[in-house]
C-alpha cells in the first residue's frame, strides 16, 4: 500500500493525536501575522530603542556642556563682597577683585606684596609668582588665591581691562611707545 498512513490507536490508551497531510502545515506551525501589521510590535520597540538612545546621548551631551560651561566662567567676588562672608569662605580658592593701592607693591625674591581696594576694605595679597606686565599702582586686578589670617595668598594675578576701565583711563593702557597694552 502507496497511500497514506493513517494511525491507530493502541488497544487501551484512547485515540492518538491526529497526523497531518505531508504537504500541509503541523499542528505545531504557529500562524505569523503577513502585510503591514506583522512589523507594527517589532517597528515599535525599534524607535522606543531609538528614543531611548537619543535621550541619553542628549543628556549625556548637556551633562558635559553644562560642566564644561561652568568650568570655564571666569566668577570673581569684589573685595567688599569677599571680607562680608569671608567665614564661609574658609581657606576655599576664590578670584578676588580690587584695584592695586598706590606705593603698596613690594618685591622680595619670588614674592610680590601689595594691597587692593574695594569700595570700602582694603585686603593685603602676597602673590608668589610673577605679576604681568601690566601690573602697576591703580589699576583693577583679579587675584587667585585663598585667605590665610589677613593676608590673602595668591597664586594668579589676572590684570582687568574692562571697556568701561578703558574708557575712564586710555592713559593707562599705553605702552611707553604709545601703543596699547
Amino acid at each position: 500500500m502507496n497511500g497514506p498512513r493513517v494511525a491507530v490507536p493502541a488497544p487501551g490508551r484512547g485515540a492518538a493525536p491526529p497526523i497531518a497531510a505531508p504537504d500541509g502545515p503541523s499542528s505545531s506551525a504557529r500562524a505569523r501575522p503577513t502585510g503591514a501589521g506583522a512589523q507594527g510590535s517589532t517597528g515599535r520597540r525599534w524607535r522606543w530603542r531609538i528614543g531611548i538612545v537619543l535621550a541619553v546621548l542628549v543628556g549625556a551631551f548637556a551633562s558635559l556642556l553644562a560642566v564644561g560651561l561652568g568650568s570655564s566662567l571666569n566668577y570673581f567676588q569684589t573685595v567688599d563682597q569677599a571680607l562680608a562672608h569671608r567665614g564661609t569662605l574658609g581657606s576655599s580658592t576664590v578670584r578676588l577683585e580690587g584695584v592695586v593701592v598706590p606705593g603698596s607693591i613690594r618685591r622680595t625674591g619670588s614674592v610680590v606684596a601689595f594691597v587692593i581696594a574695594g569700595k570700602v576694605h582694603r585686603v593685603a595679597v602676597e602673590n608668589h609668582g610673577s605679576p604681568p606686565q601690566l601690573f602697576q599702582p591703580n589699576i583693577p586686578v583679579v587675584v587667585q588665591g585663598h585667605f590665610s589670617r589677613s593676608v590673602f595668598l595668591s597664586n594668579q594675578v589676572i590684570v582687568d581691562h574692562s571697556a568701561q576701565y578703558v574708557e575712564q583711563h586710555p592713559d593707562r593702557i599705553k605702552a611707553p611707545n604709545g601703543t596699547l597694552r
